[in-house]
């Protein structure tokens, strides 16, 4: 068991050495910008021992917000060349080159930990008066231009964009989506064993996506309208959901935006309302969504299980859930694996279909404790922090023998490291 003092100093260590001009990659070369949840997971690590460069996190990751509220999920800061596809390929012509999607937006609910947990309380109210429109309008964008039909539940339109990006959940309506028929050279394989990321297959449906919305001048009616794949993504879903009710709070708190919190809360009973349709009987759990044919999506992830971190199953789901939950936490050796275990699809070391992600696993922790799941969540956290001191900082870790996977001396382990264990 390596000496907590020892972790400590190492996630500080990963998170300074990652740091470039105020961004934070998540590693360097297999990463070399800055990811939008990853810098807010980041975020959460630097604020253990330097909370103005965790704030200075937030504000370089919103200098690539567009002007229609979106904050993109890669920031291009500087020019580097060891990352397919760049700003070149994505085609974006704002003052910083961004690329056209998002990610999961955890953005404000880390926020409101950062102005919890603050120890300099005049330094985060200041940035939060800064940066509270932009979050606002953040989330704006989410339901206006995601859901403008008003379902409650918002749509994806990327692969990548879930975060999860290789997750088979998004298997059969990827291929739907016609592959690229030019040759491009991927160098995410010049870091990364291939057994551990996606298929080329995938990519070329990947790349496919990118060149749709760059044709379509990434216009939202247009893209919404023709996108070739769209997905109510219940990852996206569920933590939009829970930030939201974290960003009504922040409103409160700065006593300000009483229209706009209206409007939210508004929002907040369409998910409430809308989610239900993603609850299958057959499955015992909640499933994503393919927005085309209206099917679901058998396959589970940890993206369904993410329900109850956002507190939007019933007391009549949770019973059901439970028992999952329990099976799953015990069918591999470690944690929650981002693919169920007994999914045909689940292999333990390839990238979102099977390993374990600790800021995934920390997430549904405190969805089991608002449920009061106190057992399962120690569980989670227990076995989390078993990979963590065996095998490092690693960007994901084999869920059945706990080697870590991807890349090495990874920012967002080593914050939620800081964040949660030490």
């Amino acid at each position: 068991m390596t000496d907590k003092k020892v972790l400590i100093e190492k996630a500080k260590e990963i998170l300074k050495r990652n740091n470039v001009d105020g961004y934070t990659v998540p590693t360097h070369d297999l990463y070399p910008f800055q990811w939008n949840w990853d810098a807010a997971i980041t975020a959460l690590g630097w604020m253990k021992f330097d909370e103005s460069r965790a704030w200075l996190e937030i504000e370089m990751l919103l200098k690539g917000q567009w002007d229609n509220g979106m904050v993109p999920h890669i920031v291009f800061h500087k020019p580097v060349d060891t990352y397919f596809p760049g700003p070149d390929v994505w085609g974006v012509k704002n003052d910083i080159p961004t690329t056209a999607i998002s990610q999961p937006p955890v953005l404000v609910s880390i926020v409101k930990i950062m102005v919890e947990q603050a120890t300099d309380k005049a330094l985060a109210e200041s940035k939060l008066t800064e940066i509270l429109p932009k979050l606002i309008a953040y989330h704006q964008w989410w339901y206006n231009d995601r859901d403008p039909e008003n379902t409650g539940l918002v749509v994806s339109y990327h692969p990548w964009e879930s975060g999860m990006d290789n997750s088979p959940a998004w298997d059969e309506s990827l291929a739907a989506v016609p592959p690229v028929t030019y040759k491009y050279k991927r160098k995410d394989l010049d870091h990364v064993d291939s057994e551990e990321r996606p298929h080329a297959e995938q990519y070329d449906r990947y790349i496919y996506l990118v060149d749709f919305f760059k044709n379509s001048n990434f216009d939202s009616e247009a893209i919404y309208k023709n996108c070739p794949y769209k997905v109510n993504d219940l990852g996206i879903i569920t933590i939009l959901h829970k930030a939201t009710k974290d960003l009504i709070f922040l409103c409160k708190h700065a006593n300000t935006n009483k229209q706009e919190v209206t409007w939210f809360n508004e929002q907040l009973t369409l998910t409430e309302k809308g989610i239900n349709t993603l609850w299958s009987e057959e499955h015992k759990s909640f499933l994503n969504k393919d927005v085309i044919t209206q099917k679901l999506s058998p396959i589970l992830t940890t993206g369904t299980m993410l329900v109850i971190y956002a507190e939007l199953a019933s007391a009549e789901q949770i019973n059901v859930l439970k028992p999952l939950l329990n099976d799953w936490l015990n069918e591999t050796k470690y944690c929650m694996s981002s693919t169920y275990a007994k999914c045909e699809a689940f292999e333990p070391q390839r990238y979102w279909r099977g390993p374990v992600w600790l800021h995934i696993n920390w997430m549904i922790a405190l969805g089991a404790d608002s449920y009061g799941l106190i057992e399962e969540s120690a569980q989670l956290k227990t076995e989390s922090e078993e990979l963590l001191t065996k095998f490092g900082y690693f960007e994901y870790f084999n869920s059945e023998t706990g080697v870590g996977c991807g890349g090495d001396d990874f920012s967002w382990t080593a914050a939620i490291a800081l964040h949660w264990f030490l």
